[in-house]
């Protein structure tokens, strides 16, 4: 299958490239760092950002499928990746006739989410870091779920929970709008996500991803994902 990835230079969007190659389909990779990209057969690697409208068009026409594994790190200054992106890919997609697409968005999203026996993290971590210092990324998150989920195309919206790397792909759990967990490996949404390109559960649906067989350190998730990357 030709896919197209977007975010294809951050650690999701790596790992998904990674698999996807494995799995023998041909992959456009769009990214501002191509550099972080060696060639690789199989592989285009396109230098682009995903605001552009023009651009998106371009590398869009032509494929089959369409990942989004956009990823920015959490600012108090207002956040429009998220959305511009969706609403540019949306738009490259109906214009060329594409049909899937699954975007990664965030547990964050379902307001009902609340992982079972996770106290300190549904007490302090999550108001805190999801709620205050991450409140511009995940408003943002939203209106791109939303962006996407008024188009007519066949949509899944991936929501994984604290992300981290693993270097192999787990037993993963999936469940409808979230999981009820509080890691996910980036392996494992790497490999949801490609799934969905012959699974129709989750057409049109939001898709929580949970790791649950490793369990890195939430303080040291915490600090990576949230502070060391700023």
């Amino acid at each position: 299958m030709r896919i197209v990835v977007f975010g294809a230079g951050g650690p999701t969007g790596r790992q998904v490239i990674e698999q996807a190659l494995a799995a023998g389909h041909e992959v456009s990779a769009v990214t501002r760092r191509p550099e972080l990209l060696p060639p690789q057969e199989g592989l285009t690697v396109v230098s682009a950002d995903v605001t552009d409208a023009e651009a998106v068009h371009k590398v869009v026409a032509g494929s089959e499928a369409v990942l989004s594994a956009l990823g920015v790190p959490f600012s108090r200054k207002p956040i429009t990746t998220y959305s511009q992106g969706a609403t540019n890919i949306v738009a490259a997609m109906q214009h060329n006739a594409v049909r899937r697409l699954v975007v990664v968005s965030s547990s964050v999203a379902d307001p009902a989410w609340r992982p079972t026996g996770e106290f300190f993290f549904n007490r302090v971590m999550d108001p805190y870091f999801n709620r205050v210092a991450g409140r511009t990324l995940h408003e943002d998150m939203r209106r791109m779920e939303s962006v996407v989920r008024a188009s007519d195309l066949d949509w899944t919206i991936a929501r994984p929970c604290g992300l981290f790397d693993n270097p192999t792909v787990t037993d993963y759990e999936l469940a409808e709008n979230s999981a009820d967990g509080l890691f996910t490996a980036r392996a494992d949404l790497a490999a949801s996500m490609l799934r969905q390109l012959e699974d129709n559960r989750f057409v049109r649906k939001a898709m929580g991803v949970i790791t649950t067989e490793v369990r890195p350190s939430i303080v040291k998730l915490m600090w990576n994902e949230g502070v060391k990357k700023k």
